[in-house]
């Protein structure tokens, strides 16, 4: 099995009304980094690639701040393929 770790530029999507409003995490493929034979292997190259991107976009404003306006990414790690977007389909609020 593979594992494929890509950067994602990350936003939130509104979901809809309920509850006052609810809003959800989004992401567009921005660049394969790397493909990894272990999943061991592959979660510590995303987590040494967001640490560093934690470093590099500290003075961006955080993902679920209201002023937020994009610029922010991050590393993904997914089996076989990293797809186009995330999530697939907008979730549903049940």
């Amino acid at each position: 099995m593979k594992y494929v770790v890509a950067f994602y530029a990350v936003d939130r999507a509104y979901g809809g009304p309920e509850e006052a409003s609810w809003w959800f995490d989004t992401g567009e493929l921005v660049r394969l980094h790397q493909v990894c034979l272990t999943e061991a292997a592959a979660a510590r190259l995303a987590e040494r690639a967001n640490r560093l991107l934690d470093l590099v976009q500290r003075g961006h404003r955080r993902l679920d701040s209201v002023l937020y306006a994009g610029g922010r990414y991050r590393a993904c790690l997914f089996e076989h393929m990293a797809p186009p977007r995330f999530p697939q389909a907008p979730p549903r609020y049940e």
